[in-house]
Protein backbone atom coordinates (compact mmCIF):
# COMPACT_ATOMS: atom_id res chain seq x y z
CA UNK A 1 0.00 0.00 0.00
CA UNK A 2 3.04 2.16 -0.39
CA UNK A 3 1.90 5.59 -2.35
CA UNK A 4 4.09 8.10 -4.27
CA UNK A 5 4.76 10.98 -1.82
CA UNK A 6 4.59 14.80 -2.40
CA UNK A 7 1.99 14.34 -4.90
CA UNK A 8 -1.13 14.63 -2.95
CA UNK A 9 -1.57 18.69 -3.92
CA UNK A 10 -1.26 18.32 -7.15
CA UNK A 11 -3.38 14.85 -7.70
CA UNK A 12 -6.83 15.60 -5.46
CA UNK A 13 -7.39 18.94 -4.00
CA UNK A 14 -7.12 21.39 -7.67
CA UNK A 15 -9.85 18.13 -8.26
CA UNK A 16 -11.64 18.41 -5.61
CA UNK A 17 -11.66 22.21 -6.12
CA UNK A 18 -12.97 22.06 -9.55
CA UNK A 19 -15.66 19.40 -8.81
CA UNK A 20 -17.37 21.54 -5.96
CA UNK A 21 -16.57 25.14 -7.82
CA UNK A 22 -14.34 26.16 -4.50
CA UNK A 23 -11.56 28.38 -5.07
CA UNK A 24 -9.39 27.33 -1.67
CA UNK A 25 -7.97 30.66 -0.65
CA UNK A 26 -4.34 30.65 0.86
CA UNK A 27 -3.65 26.81 -0.47
CA UNK A 28 -4.40 25.61 -3.91
CA UNK A 29 -6.55 27.38 -6.23
CA UNK A 30 -9.00 25.26 -9.03
CA UNK A 31 -6.58 25.58 -11.18
CA UNK A 32 -3.56 23.64 -9.13
CA UNK A 33 -1.20 26.70 -8.68
CA UNK A 34 0.32 27.09 -4.59
CA UNK A 35 -0.91 30.74 -3.90
CA UNK A 36 0.17 29.96 -0.83
CA UNK A 37 3.42 29.36 -0.87
CA UNK A 38 4.11 32.22 -3.21
CA UNK A 39 7.16 34.20 -1.75
CA UNK A 40 5.63 37.59 -3.58
CA UNK A 41 2.66 37.86 -1.78
CA UNK A 42 2.03 39.85 0.94
CA UNK A 43 -0.48 39.41 3.99
CA UNK A 44 -0.95 41.83 6.84
CA UNK A 45 -0.81 40.43 10.33
CA UNK A 46 -2.59 41.49 13.48
CA UNK A 47 -0.58 44.37 14.66
CA UNK A 48 -0.76 46.26 11.10
CA UNK A 49 2.78 44.27 9.95
CA UNK A 50 3.68 43.78 6.07
CA UNK A 51 4.81 39.85 6.03
CA UNK A 52 5.65 38.08 3.43
CA UNK A 53 5.06 34.60 4.03
CA UNK A 54 8.04 32.13 2.90
CA UNK A 55 8.12 29.13 0.46
CA UNK A 56 8.26 25.67 2.15
CA UNK A 57 11.60 25.65 2.01
CA UNK A 58 12.67 28.36 3.35
CA UNK A 59 9.95 28.05 6.05
CA UNK A 60 10.99 24.46 6.86
CA UNK A 61 15.03 25.74 7.50
CA UNK A 62 14.20 28.67 9.43
CA UNK A 63 11.91 26.57 11.87
CA UNK A 64 14.68 24.15 11.89
CA UNK A 65 16.59 27.19 12.72
CA UNK A 66 14.56 28.43 14.89
CA UNK A 67 14.47 24.47 17.06
CA UNK A 68 18.22 24.44 16.32
CA UNK A 69 18.62 27.68 18.69
CA UNK A 70 16.53 26.36 21.58
CA UNK A 71 17.64 24.73 24.60
CA UNK A 72 16.42 21.19 25.49
CA UNK A 73 13.70 22.37 27.88
CA UNK A 74 12.27 25.16 25.06
CA UNK A 75 12.50 22.07 22.58
CA UNK A 76 10.60 19.76 24.80
CA UNK A 77 7.97 22.64 25.39
CA UNK A 78 7.01 23.19 21.83
CA UNK A 79 5.29 19.92 21.98
CA UNK A 80 3.67 20.04 24.28
CA UNK A 81 -0.27 21.25 23.57
CA UNK A 82 -1.81 22.37 27.22
CA UNK A 83 -4.97 23.38 28.92
CA UNK A 84 -6.47 25.10 31.75
CA UNK A 85 -9.86 26.06 32.22
CA UNK A 86 -10.62 30.12 32.30
CA UNK A 87 -11.32 33.06 30.61
CA UNK A 88 -8.92 35.29 32.38
CA UNK A 89 -6.23 36.90 30.21
CA UNK A 90 -3.79 37.99 32.60
CA UNK A 91 -4.14 34.46 33.94
CA UNK A 92 -3.87 32.58 30.42
CA UNK A 93 -0.98 35.01 29.38
CA UNK A 94 1.16 33.76 32.82
CA UNK A 95 0.76 30.39 31.88
CA UNK A 96 1.34 30.39 28.30
CA UNK A 97 4.57 32.62 29.04
CA UNK A 98 5.74 30.52 32.34
CA UNK A 99 5.03 26.97 30.65
CA UNK A 100 6.64 28.08 26.98
CA UNK A 101 4.10 25.33 25.50
CA UNK A 102 3.61 25.23 21.93
CA UNK A 103 0.11 24.78 21.57
CA UNK A 104 -3.53 25.35 23.56
CA UNK A 105 -6.32 23.99 23.36
CA UNK A 106 -9.59 25.73 24.48
CA UNK A 107 -12.39 24.03 26.20
CA UNK A 108 -15.53 25.07 26.92
CA UNK A 109 -14.31 26.54 29.81
CA UNK A 110 -12.35 28.79 27.65
CA UNK A 111 -15.32 30.38 25.85
CA UNK A 112 -16.90 33.31 26.90
CA UNK A 113 -20.20 34.76 25.22
CA UNK A 114 -18.82 36.34 22.35
CA UNK A 115 -16.64 36.66 19.62
CA UNK A 116 -14.86 39.64 20.55
CA UNK A 117 -14.45 38.20 24.31
CA UNK A 118 -12.86 35.53 22.60
CA UNK A 119 -10.42 37.29 20.66
CA UNK A 120 -9.09 38.72 23.60
CA UNK A 121 -8.88 35.50 25.23
CA UNK A 122 -6.68 33.98 22.16
CA UNK A 123 -4.76 37.24 22.07
CA UNK A 124 -3.56 36.40 25.52
CA UNK A 125 -2.68 32.92 24.68
CA UNK A 126 -0.41 34.63 21.53
CA UNK A 127 2.98 35.20 23.63
CA UNK A 128 5.28 36.27 20.41
CA UNK A 129 2.79 37.01 17.32
CA UNK A 130 5.87 36.17 15.07
CA UNK A 131 6.38 32.77 16.41
CA UNK A 132 1.87 32.31 17.92
CA UNK A 133 1.47 29.11 20.03
CA UNK A 134 -1.07 26.69 17.80
CA UNK A 135 -4.62 27.41 19.27
CA UNK A 136 -6.72 25.01 18.53
CA UNK A 137 -10.16 24.01 19.50
CA UNK A 138 -12.50 20.61 18.88
CA UNK A 139 -15.20 22.66 16.40
CA UNK A 140 -16.78 19.90 14.76
CA UNK A 141 -20.27 21.36 15.08
CA UNK A 142 -23.49 19.59 16.01
CA UNK A 143 -22.59 17.57 19.18
CA UNK A 144 -19.06 18.60 19.57
CA UNK A 145 -18.86 22.24 19.13
CA UNK A 146 -16.90 24.60 21.56
CA UNK A 147 -18.62 27.90 20.33
CA UNK A 148 -22.38 28.11 20.77
CA UNK A 149 -22.05 30.69 18.14
CA UNK A 150 -21.58 28.45 15.24
CA UNK A 151 -25.08 26.94 14.03
CA UNK A 152 -23.19 25.81 10.55
CA UNK A 153 -24.49 22.22 9.76
CA UNK A 154 -22.45 19.33 10.94
CA UNK A 155 -21.56 15.57 10.08
CA UNK A 156 -25.38 14.22 11.07
CA UNK A 157 -26.88 16.33 8.67
CA UNK A 158 -24.05 16.63 6.10
CA UNK A 159 -23.33 12.89 5.56
CA UNK A 160 -26.59 13.38 3.89
CA UNK A 161 -26.19 16.58 2.12
CA UNK A 162 -24.32 16.81 -1.28
CA UNK A 163 -20.77 16.39 -0.56
CA UNK A 164 -20.45 20.81 -1.85
CA UNK A 165 -22.41 21.06 1.26
CA UNK A 166 -20.03 19.67 3.52
CA UNK A 167 -17.03 22.15 2.00
CA UNK A 168 -19.36 25.04 2.34
CA UNK A 169 -19.86 24.47 6.15
CA UNK A 170 -16.10 24.34 6.61
CA UNK A 171 -15.58 27.25 4.80
CA UNK A 172 -17.43 29.12 7.01
CA UNK A 173 -16.38 27.44 10.05
CA UNK A 174 -12.78 28.17 9.48
CA UNK A 175 -13.70 31.78 8.58
CA UNK A 176 -15.41 31.73 11.96
CA UNK A 177 -12.27 30.28 14.03
CA UNK A 178 -9.74 32.62 11.81
CA UNK A 179 -12.14 35.25 13.28
CA UNK A 180 -11.41 35.10 17.16
CA UNK A 181 -7.52 34.16 16.63
CA UNK A 182 -7.84 30.05 16.74
CA UNK A 183 -5.27 28.37 14.32
CA UNK A 184 -6.15 24.86 14.62
CA UNK A 185 -9.20 22.47 13.96
CA UNK A 186 -9.62 19.56 15.46
CA UNK A 187 -13.11 19.06 14.14
CA UNK A 188 -13.20 17.04 11.04
CA UNK A 189 -14.03 13.16 12.29
CA UNK A 190 -12.42 10.75 9.42
CA UNK A 191 -13.78 7.72 11.20
CA UNK A 192 -16.52 5.84 8.86
CA UNK A 193 -19.58 4.49 11.19
CA UNK A 194 -22.33 2.80 9.02
CA UNK A 195 -25.01 1.91 12.02
CA UNK A 196 -26.23 4.47 13.97
CA UNK A 197 -25.58 2.76 17.55
CA UNK A 198 -21.94 3.50 16.95
CA UNK A 199 -20.26 5.43 19.32
CA UNK A 200 -18.79 7.33 16.72
CA UNK A 201 -21.31 7.94 14.31
CA UNK A 202 -23.03 11.04 15.07
CA UNK A 203 -19.87 12.97 14.42
CA UNK A 204 -18.41 11.11 10.96
CA UNK A 205 -18.75 12.31 7.55
CA UNK A 206 -19.96 9.36 6.36
CA UNK A 207 -21.47 5.68 6.44
CA UNK A 208 -19.16 4.15 4.32
CA UNK A 209 -15.82 4.29 3.02
CA UNK A 210 -16.78 6.21 -0.01
CA UNK A 211 -18.78 9.10 1.34
CA UNK A 212 -16.70 9.77 4.06
CA UNK A 213 -13.35 10.35 2.04
CA UNK A 214 -15.64 12.82 -0.29
CA UNK A 215 -16.56 14.75 2.72
CA UNK A 216 -13.50 14.55 4.48
CA UNK A 217 -11.30 15.89 1.34
CA UNK A 218 -14.45 18.49 1.27
CA UNK A 219 -14.02 19.50 4.84
CA UNK A 220 -9.81 20.18 4.70
CA UNK A 221 -10.42 21.72 1.92
CA UNK A 222 -12.73 24.13 2.66
CA UNK A 223 -10.81 24.82 5.81
CA UNK A 224 -7.81 25.61 3.71
CA UNK A 225 -6.19 29.39 4.18
CA UNK A 226 -8.73 30.57 7.56
CA UNK A 227 -7.78 27.12 9.98
CA UNK A 228 -4.98 24.32 9.88
CA UNK A 229 -7.09 21.13 9.43
CA UNK A 230 -6.97 18.09 11.43
CA UNK A 231 -8.42 14.66 10.92
CA UNK A 232 -9.01 12.43 13.49
CA UNK A 233 -8.88 9.79 15.02
CA UNK A 234 -6.28 8.21 13.03
CA UNK A 235 -6.17 4.64 12.34
CA UNK A 236 -10.47 5.04 12.28
CA UNK A 237 -13.00 4.45 15.94
CA UNK A 238 -15.77 2.90 13.33
CA UNK A 239 -13.81 -0.32 13.17
CA UNK A 240 -12.73 -0.54 17.08
CA UNK A 241 -16.34 -0.07 19.03
CA UNK A 242 -16.19 1.85 22.38
CA UNK A 243 -16.08 5.16 24.07
CA UNK A 244 -12.07 6.24 23.58
CA UNK A 245 -12.46 8.55 26.36
CA UNK A 246 -13.47 5.93 29.17
CA UNK A 247 -11.69 2.70 27.34
CA UNK A 248 -9.31 1.69 24.71
CA UNK A 249 -11.31 0.46 21.77
CA UNK A 250 -10.27 -2.92 20.29
CA UNK A 251 -10.22 -4.17 16.51
CA UNK A 252 -9.08 -7.52 15.34
CA UNK A 253 -9.69 -6.15 11.64
CA UNK A 254 -6.81 -7.17 9.27
CA UNK A 255 -4.66 -4.74 7.65
CA UNK A 256 -5.66 -5.84 4.49
CA UNK A 257 -9.17 -4.83 5.42
CA UNK A 258 -8.56 -1.55 6.88
CA UNK A 259 -6.69 -0.50 4.01
CA UNK A 260 -9.64 -1.06 1.79
CA UNK A 261 -12.10 0.67 3.91
CA UNK A 262 -10.97 2.50 6.80
CA UNK A 263 -7.83 4.35 5.62
CA UNK A 264 -9.43 5.90 2.63
CA UNK A 265 -11.14 9.23 4.24
CA UNK A 266 -7.77 9.67 5.75
CA UNK A 267 -5.94 9.34 2.66
CA UNK A 268 -8.56 11.73 1.18
CA UNK A 269 -7.89 14.05 4.15
CA UNK A 270 -4.07 13.64 3.67
CA UNK A 271 -4.65 14.17 -0.40
CA UNK A 272 -6.18 17.71 -0.08
CA UNK A 273 -3.85 19.23 2.44
CA UNK A 274 -4.43 18.49 5.94
CA UNK A 275 -1.77 19.66 8.46
CA UNK A 276 -2.30 17.52 11.55
CA UNK A 277 -3.19 13.52 11.81
CA UNK A 278 -4.82 13.05 15.70
CA UNK A 279 -4.14 9.44 16.60
CA UNK A 280 -6.58 7.36 18.92
CA UNK A 281 -6.34 5.81 21.32
CA UNK A 282 -7.18 2.63 19.17
CA UNK A 283 -5.94 -0.84 18.99
CA UNK A 284 -5.99 -2.57 16.06
CA UNK A 285 -4.12 -5.77 16.87
CA UNK A 286 -3.48 -7.40 13.59
CA UNK A 287 -1.06 -4.96 13.14
CA UNK A 288 -0.05 -3.61 17.17
CA UNK A 289 -1.84 -4.15 20.01
CA UNK A 290 -0.76 -0.96 21.65
CA UNK A 291 -2.86 1.71 21.16
CA UNK A 292 -2.38 3.30 17.87
CA UNK A 293 -1.03 6.85 19.56
CA UNK A 294 1.21 5.20 21.06
CA UNK A 295 2.42 2.93 18.34
CA UNK A 296 5.67 3.02 15.62
CA UNK A 297 3.94 0.98 13.63
CA UNK A 298 0.99 3.12 12.94
CA UNK A 299 3.10 6.23 12.56
CA UNK A 300 5.20 4.26 9.79
CA UNK A 301 2.32 3.68 8.30
CA UNK A 302 1.13 7.08 8.14
CA UNK A 303 4.16 8.04 7.20
CA UNK A 304 5.25 5.92 4.77
CA UNK A 305 2.30 4.49 3.42
CA UNK A 306 -0.37 7.59 3.40
CA UNK A 307 2.81 9.98 2.86
CA UNK A 308 1.44 11.75 5.69
CA UNK A 309 3.98 14.88 6.18
CA UNK A 310 2.23 17.18 8.69
CA UNK A 311 2.10 17.43 12.39
CA UNK A 312 1.41 13.82 14.09
CA UNK A 313 -0.34 14.49 17.29
CA UNK A 314 -2.07 12.26 20.38
CA UNK A 315 -5.77 12.63 21.15
CA UNK A 316 -6.12 13.78 24.94
CA UNK A 317 -3.75 11.83 26.84
CA UNK A 318 -5.98 12.27 29.65
CA UNK A 319 -7.95 9.54 28.45
CA UNK A 320 -5.57 7.14 28.08
CA UNK A 321 -4.86 7.54 31.78
CA UNK A 322 -9.03 7.21 32.48
CA UNK A 323 -8.76 3.92 30.65
CA UNK A 324 -7.37 2.74 33.71
CA UNK A 325 -5.10 -0.20 32.72
CA UNK A 326 -1.96 -0.45 34.21
CA UNK A 327 0.49 0.50 31.57
CA UNK A 328 -1.11 3.73 30.89
CA UNK A 329 -1.57 5.24 34.41
CA UNK A 330 1.80 7.51 34.15
CA UNK A 331 0.74 10.21 31.95
CA UNK A 332 4.19 12.03 31.97
CA UNK A 333 5.61 8.33 30.87
CA UNK A 334 2.57 8.12 27.90
CA UNK A 335 3.57 11.39 26.60
CA UNK A 336 7.50 9.84 26.11
CA UNK A 337 5.93 7.20 24.73
CA UNK A 338 3.73 8.73 22.12
CA UNK A 339 6.93 11.03 20.92
CA UNK A 340 8.77 8.01 21.00
CA UNK A 341 6.56 6.38 18.42
CA UNK A 342 6.23 9.58 16.12
CA UNK A 343 4.34 11.82 17.61
CA UNK A 344 5.23 15.62 17.21
CA UNK A 345 2.71 17.14 19.55
CA UNK A 346 1.03 15.53 22.88
CA UNK A 347 -2.13 16.86 24.09
CA UNK A 348 -2.77 17.17 27.57
CA UNK A 349 -6.58 17.68 28.58
CA UNK A 350 -8.38 15.39 30.83
CA UNK A 351 -7.84 16.85 34.36
CA UNK A 352 -5.39 19.22 33.22
CA UNK A 353 -3.98 21.88 35.55
CA UNK A 354 -1.23 24.52 35.51
CA UNK A 355 0.77 22.32 36.62
CA UNK A 356 0.62 19.58 34.34
CA UNK A 357 2.46 20.81 31.30
CA UNK A 358 5.21 21.55 32.96
CA UNK A 359 5.42 17.90 34.69
CA UNK A 360 5.39 16.52 31.12
CA UNK A 361 7.85 18.67 29.25
CA UNK A 362 9.80 17.73 33.05
CA UNK A 363 9.48 14.33 32.08
CA UNK A 364 10.62 14.75 28.25
CA UNK A 365 13.50 16.82 29.73
CA UNK A 366 14.61 14.04 31.45
CA UNK A 367 13.75 11.33 28.97
CA UNK A 368 16.47 12.57 26.52
CA UNK A 369 18.48 13.13 29.31
CA UNK A 370 18.28 9.62 30.26
CA UNK A 371 18.74 8.38 26.29
CA UNK A 372 14.88 7.05 26.54
CA UNK A 373 13.85 9.39 24.11
CA UNK A 374 16.87 10.67 21.41
CA UNK A 375 17.18 14.43 20.84
CA UNK A 376 17.05 13.64 17.27
CA UNK A 377 13.06 12.60 17.30
CA UNK A 378 12.50 15.28 19.56
CA UNK A 379 14.12 18.32 17.22
CA UNK A 380 12.45 16.55 14.52
CA UNK A 381 9.05 17.38 16.32
CA UNK A 382 9.55 21.12 17.47
CA UNK A 383 10.55 21.13 14.05
CA UNK A 384 7.47 20.47 12.21
CA UNK A 385 5.95 22.13 15.25
CA UNK A 386 8.02 25.44 14.72
CA UNK A 387 6.76 25.05 11.05
CA UNK A 388 3.40 25.33 11.27
CA UNK A 389 3.80 28.33 14.06
CA UNK A 390 5.72 30.11 11.21
CA UNK A 391 3.25 29.41 8.68
CA UNK A 392 0.40 31.05 11.16
CA UNK A 393 2.48 34.29 11.73
CA UNK A 394 3.57 34.60 8.02
CA UNK A 395 -0.25 34.40 7.11
CA UNK A 396 -1.69 36.41 9.58
CA UNK A 397 -3.35 33.74 11.76
CA UNK A 398 -1.43 34.66 14.69
CA UNK A 399 -2.95 37.32 17.36
CA UNK A 400 -1.52 40.29 18.46
CA UNK A 401 -0.30 40.03 22.58
CA UNK A 402 -2.95 41.41 24.57
CA UNK A 403 -2.05 45.10 26.17
CA UNK A 404 -4.25 44.15 29.35
CA UNK A 405 -3.10 41.03 30.32
CA UNK A 406 0.27 41.83 32.62
CA UNK A 407 1.63 38.78 33.92
CA UNK A 408 0.28 37.71 37.38
CA UNK A 409 3.12 38.22 39.94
Amino acid sequence: MTRQRGVRKSRVLPALALALGLTVAGGVSASGADTAEDPTAESMDRVGVSVRPAPPDTRGRLAAERVEAMTLREKAASVVMGHIPGTDPAVLSTYMSRTGIGGFILMGANIPADEASLAQVTAALTVDPGFPALIAVDQEGGDVSRLPWDRLPAALTLKNAPVADTAAAFAARGALLQRVGIGVNFGIVADVAPAPGEFIFRRALGTDAGSAAERVGAAVAGEAGAALSTIKHFPGHGAAPGDSHATIPVTDMPKAEWAAAEARPFMAGIDAGAQFLMFGHLSYTAVDPRPASLSPEWHRIAREELGFDGIAITDDLGMLQSAGEPAYLDPVANAVTALAAGNDMVLTVVSSTADTAPAVVDGIVSAVESGQLSEERLSEAASRVAEARLLLAADGRGMSPCPSCAPVS
